[in-house]
């Protein structure tokens, strides 16, 4: 093996010695190849690897990239000042194609699209321009934004406006002016919750102001929320006396409130109680701190038997009247002085009647305490009212608390005309009643003038009369028990009793043997007078006359005698005249009109629903 090593390179050796000028394989190689590119591309030299070629600085890449781009933007330039918007963008377009990292190519390109009111591609633009140079250009991107929306809403594209609006206030926050225009967008499409959400949220950053009062009372009102649009303009007129829109706004609301207030006078003067109170309704949304439209509303309440909702208008009311020289002095719908002094006594006197009715509604029912506090309510706000007294001493006579009921009588009498028939039936009733116990208890003496105050109040009950002749009968008083029976024989001859006491005390004598008689005359004579000068009504009097001219024979007496229903003691009370007395006991009609006469004349508004 040595020796064949040996053997090729003396060959070799021996080769270079005989052809000095000889190349190698490589050599070879890369002539051939140049032959080749020669033959292609002539005598150019750019794609000859190894050599050395001229250096021209002006044919690199950047450089010429570079160049191109500047031509472009040149170009861009030059159109935009011959107001050749479209091949301004053309130009701009082309230079933001090769150099996309420059910032001032978009910033142009955006101001071409501009002034072709191609608001979207400008938007586009200065985002790209915004993105490479965060926050610069973000006053003229929202200033894009609002002149898209602008048109827009212009337009009527109100949905496409807002999203344009909202993104100028996304890109520029803090800027009132775009949030206005969402306002607007929204308030053009009909979206007043959203307005009035978006103004809520002003008032909590910004504070309350008279004009964000205003804007917010026109969205109430919008909305048909006129009790929070009242509310609004009285906040702004607050914080600003002298605005003229709260003004206005505030005088259309009153006259609408005037409007309803008149209408539902109508409507009650009519009867239409349930119109009259939604018409009052509408005037207090309108006006919802007027004290005489509370009062005219407690007064239908209790007109309709809703008499809860009666006692809080008129509560009401009359807080108002004590407010009005703190809070509403000087201001368009405030009442004066006279005025609210007047409305404040009709509201305490109809928050009276209305404890009154409500306590004759629990007492028809049967709930007689409910009554009794009721009635207790309305004299702690009139103590002067005699017919809430009366009511209360009936509401004790049911339960059974006579003491009670005579001590009401009685401070009713005191306040009452001394002819009215009122309290003296009451105090009849329980005056007979109190005799009755003290009959059945033994006390004789004590019953008897019972029953002479019962007949002192009231002298044609025929049943007064039987009891206190029983009563002089025990006490051995014959000739008051027989003139007491003549009496009750005048007054009442269908009496079952008649018969037994006839016999007792006029044996061997017939009734009319009884009437007949001298004494007869004369007991008939005195009692007349005594019922005629007791008699203050003309259902009385009449009475009065018919017992003057009645005569009576046994015939009739006897005919009469077979109608009469059976008694089961002794000594009791008319039960049917008791429950006729409680039955109209409970009405003040007396009392209220003596009170009107009193009082001085309101106006049409407070008179009315008191008929």
């Amino acid at each position: 093996m040595d020796t064949s090593e040996q053997r090729h390179e003396q060959t070799q050796v021996e080769e270079q010695c005989l052809f000095p000028t000889a190349v190698s394989e490589e050599e070879l190689d890369e002539a051939r190849r140049k032959s080749t590119f020669k033959l292609l591309f002539g005598s150019s030299k750019i794609f000859l690897a190894g050599e050395k070629r001229p250096q021209r600085p002006d044919l690199q890449g950047s450089l010429i990239i570079q160049h191109k781009a500047a031509q472009h933007y040149t170009k861009g330039k030059e159109a935009m000042r011959k107001s050749q918007y479209e091949r301004a963008v053309i130009c701009f377009s082309k230079a933001n194609a090769l150099q996309p990292e420059k910032t001032q190519v978009y910033v142009s390109q955006a101001e071409a699209y501009l002034q072709l009111c191609d608001f979207q591609s400008a938007a586009a633009c200065y985002k790209q321009a915004w993105l490479l140079e965060p926050g610069v250009f973000s006053a003229r991107l929202a200033f894009i934004y609002y002149l898209q929306g602008q048109c827009l809403f212009d337009r009527g594209f109100f949905s496409e406006a807002l999203e344009a609006f909202s993104k100028a206030a996304e890109v520029k926050p803090g800027c009132r002016a775009h949030e206005v225009r969402s306002l607007a967008c929204l308030a053009a499409a009909g979206r007043h919750s959203d307005c009035l959400k978006m103004v809520n949220d002003w008032m909590v950053i910004d504070g309350p102001t008279s004009d964000l009062y205003i804007l917010r009372a026109r969205l109430h009102e919008r909305l048909n929320q006129t009790s929070q649009c009242y509310r609004d303009v009285k906040s702004a007129l607050a914080l600003n006396p002298t605005c003229p829109a709260a003004g206005a706004l505030l005088l259309q609301l009153q006259e609408a409130s005037k409007r309803a207030r008149q209408n539902a006078t109508d409507r009650a003067l009519s009867g239409q109680l349930p119109a009259a109170l939604c018409m009052i309704n509408i005037a207090l949304e309108n006006c919802p701190q007027d004290a005489r439209l509370y009062l005219f509303r407690g007064i239908l309440y209790r007109r309709l038997k809703d008499f809860t909702a009666a006692i809080e208008d008129l509560v009401q009311a009359f807080q108002l009247c004590e407010e009005v020289g703190e809070k509403f002095r000087g201001q368009v719908e405030a009442i004066d002085e006279e005025e609210c002094g007047s409305v404040q006594k009709e509201a305490q006197f109809q928050l009276v009647l209305t404890y009154n009715d409500f306590a004759v509604q629990c007492f028809s029912r049967g709930l007689y305490a409910e009554a009794r506090l009721l009635l207790n309510k309305g004299i702690q706000e009139e103590k002067s009212e005699a017919g809430l007294y009366l009511n209360r001493g009936d509401c004790f006579f049911m339960q059974g608390a006579w003491c009670y009921a005579l001590a009401d009588y009685q401070q009713a009498e005191e306040m009452m005309r001394p002819d009215d028939p009122a309290v003296g039936r009451r105090l009849a009733v329980l005056y007979n009643m109190l005799g009755s116990f003290s009959f059945q208890e033994g006390c004789f003496q004590e019953a008897a003038g019972r029953f002479s105050l019962a007949i002192q109040y009231n002298p044609s009950a025929g049943r007064y009369y039987e009891n206190r002749a029983k009563a002089f009968r025990k006490l051995l008083d014959l000739e008051g028990a027989r003139r007491d029976f003549i009496c009750t024989l005048i007054l009442d001859p269908t009496n079952e009793e008649l018969p037994p006491m006839l016999m007792s005390l006029f044996p061997g004598c017939s009734m009319s043997d009884v009437l007949s008689s001298p004494t007869g005359q004369a007991v008939r004579v005195q009692l007349m007078d005594t019922i005629q000068a007791h008699s203050s009504s003309p259902d009385q009097q009449r009475r009065s006359e018919e017992l003057q001219t009645m005569t009576l024979t046994s015939d009739n007496i006897a005919n009469q005698s077979e109608d009469a229903s059976a008694g089961g003691k002794e000594l009791s009370v008319n039960q049917q005249e008791l429950q006729m007395m409680m039955k109209s006991s409970l009405q003040v009609k007396e009392a209220v009109q003596s009170f009107l006469h009193r009082r001085p004349t309101q106006t049409a508004m407070t008179s009315t629903p008191q008929k």
